[in-house]
């Protein structure tokens, strides 16, 4: 079926996951333990973060969970801040992470709206964080949607934020394609009825997303492509 519009993930499809995450959490992750080793070690394990690589593991909650799921998972270990302090903490220092876009997006997008498709972004992070990055990365204003976790519409893998873009956007979901880099986008995806595209800038490898999709592509960039075929 044709596709009239495109819903993308941010971390790990519009951006590269482990280029632009890794680092920003070992800083992370120092700032909040305070030079206590211990802490750092248990949040390390919490989020399934390896210490020595300086890296997510394949299983960690960061790469599909919400900015309120990875705050309540922090939080037994940050005494100097209550839930509230530290969910609004991980969302500011997000927002100001260094970007690594998995293609030049800019010139992507725009390749995608001279082809009079609709684009949105739908992300398990914060909405202010996911603007704030958008508009460093110089692309907010190619998109007619941008919802987070606290956006009101819900969380993937549930469908509803999914199906709030179609209504915002006035397209059907059977013509709107998912594209993400975890099962929970492809899942959301099928459960809004949408075409799911999965890529492989995250963390998931293709064999674990290929039974959820339609379509695996390396990158974003591939979609052009894709649509033509």
């Amino acid at each position: 079926m044709p596709v009239d519009a495109l819903l993308f993930d941010k971390d790990g499809t519009l951006f590269d996951f482990a280029a632009t995450w890794d680092g920003w959490a070992a800083d992370l992750l120092e700032t909040l333990s305070k030079g206590d080793r211990g802490a750092k070690q248990a949040m390390a394990k919490a989020i399934s973060y390896d210490l020595e690589r300086a890296a997510f593991n394949p299983d960690s909650l960061v790469i599909a969970c919400s900015n309120d799921e990875v705050a309540e998972a922090l939080a037994p270990y940050v005494a100097h801040m209550d839930l509230a302090e530290l969910t609004d903490f991980l969302a500011e220092s997000a927002a100001g992470a260094e970007l690594t876009p998995a293609v030049p997006l800019a010139a992507f997008l725009d390749s995608l709206l001279a082809r009079g498709k609709v684009l949105g972004v739908m992300t398990n992070d914060a909405e202010s964080s996911a603007k704030s990055q958008l508009q460093r990365a110089g692309v907010l204003d190619r998109f007619a949607f941008v919802a987070g976790c606290d956006s009101g519409h819900g969380a993937k893998p549930a469908p509803d934020p999914l199906l709030a873009f179609c209504k915002a956007a006035g397209v059907s979901p059977g013509r709107t394609a998912m594209v993400g880099d975890s099962r929970h986008d492809l899942e959301a995806g099928a459960a809004a009825g949408m075409q799911r595209i999965g890529v492989l800038t995250g963390m998931a490898l293709r064999d674990e997303l290929a039974p959820h999709a339609d379509i695996v592509l390396p990158d974003i960039g591939h979609i052009p492509a894709w649509m033509e075929r």
